[in-house]
């Protein structure tokens, strides 16, 4: 997966487009990842205890890693990822900007 932990993302569709935001988790399993404070969902919780009332609560869910452009920290635009190998002393791969040719 391109996308790491920490990284600033823009969401290209669903309810949150165009809103850009902090990566908290990311799940390469599933290629989902979670944005802080963007794709809330409402989740009713049960009572735990005898006279508690229920009640709605905001949570904020995981989505699809294809549904987010990294926003390049060099260049501040949403772009994609590629990889460049450096050779010093051992190879390298690093994620690299496809618009400004910078290492991310």
């Amino acid at each position: 997966m391109k996308i790491k932990n920490g990284d600033t993302v823009l969401i290209i569709s669903g309810k949150d487009k165009n809103k850009s935001g902090k990566v908290v988790e990311v799940f390469p399993k599933d290629n989902k990842l979670m944005v802080e404070n963007l794709n809330i969902v409402k989740k009713h919780v049960r009572p735990k205890k005898s006279g508690e009332k229920g009640q709605r609560v905001e949570v904020s869910r995981a989505m699809s890693a294809s549904n987010v452009k990294l926003i390049c920290p060099k260049c501040k635009k949403p772009t994609r990822i590629g990889y460049r190998l450096i050779s010093g002393g051992r190879e390298k791969k690093v994620r690299a900007c496809k618009k400004c040719g910078q290492e991310i």
